[in-house]
């Protein structure tokens, strides 16, 4: 319990600084560094399994039975927003694209994620999802959970193989109730800082 708070209030520490204007950047990356290592450093010995967090998911966000989890990433980022002028004259924050680091459970950063949306190892490999059912986050503020299919590359690599991804455990993301009130808004861009648990999935073995 006190690792799963104290982890928790670390990580809000880093999502609230992604969010901040790009003249505190500089500064706040260094900040986003230390709670990442503090992270790292309080993980207990043993972590959930990567079979047991996808069977946690939603139902509605199980892949087919024919599909197995191979191992789950973290994310770091920001959910970028745009405020854009609607069919009726009003605005509305609209999503952009996702722009995070991905890091394993040793806190080893081993891929990004973006605009695609995309998932790509430091290995070459590479996936682009679509979004095939989605389950509201816990709190307003948090994205919601995601179950996508995928389509890979040709590079051989983590990637290769991978069918289907569960984004799960989101913290963050969501665009704020304000700042995109009125036309004089349109074409503002911000970025919102979130986490979350990604599960890569794969054909089983005949």
């Amino acid at each position: 319990m006190a690792y799963s708070l104290v982890s928790e209030f670390l990580l809000r520490i880093c999502v609230s600084a992604l969010s901040r204007p790009a003249w505190a950047q500089p500064v706040l990356s260094v900040l986003c560094a230390t709670v990442l290592g503090a992270c790292a450093s309080l993980q207990p010995a043993a972590l959930i399994s990567v079979a047991d967090m996808a069977a946690a998911a939603p139902p509605a966000l199980r892949p087919a039975d024919s599909e197995r989890a191979l191992f789950a990433w973290n994310a770091i980022g920001s959910q970028i927003y745009e405020c854009r002028v609607n069919e009726k004259g009003g605005v509305a924050w609209t999503f952009v694209a996702p722009e995070a680091e991905l890091f394993n459970q040793d806190n080893d950063r081993v891929g990004t994620h973006g605009a695609g949306p995309f998932w790509a190892a430091n290995d070459g490999s590479r996936i682009v999802g679509t979004v095939r059912a989605r389950v509201d986050g816990a709190r307003p503020a948090d994205i919601p959970l995601l179950l996508l299919s995928t389509q890979s590359g040709e590079a051989a690599g983590m990637m290769a193989g991978v069918t289907s991804v569960q984004r799960l455990n989101t913290q963050g993301g969501n665009p704020p109730a304000r700042g995109c009130e009125s036309q004089a808004d349109a074409g503002k861009r911000i970025k919102q800082g979130y986490t979350a648990d990604y599960v890569f999935f794969a054909a089983r073995p005949a």
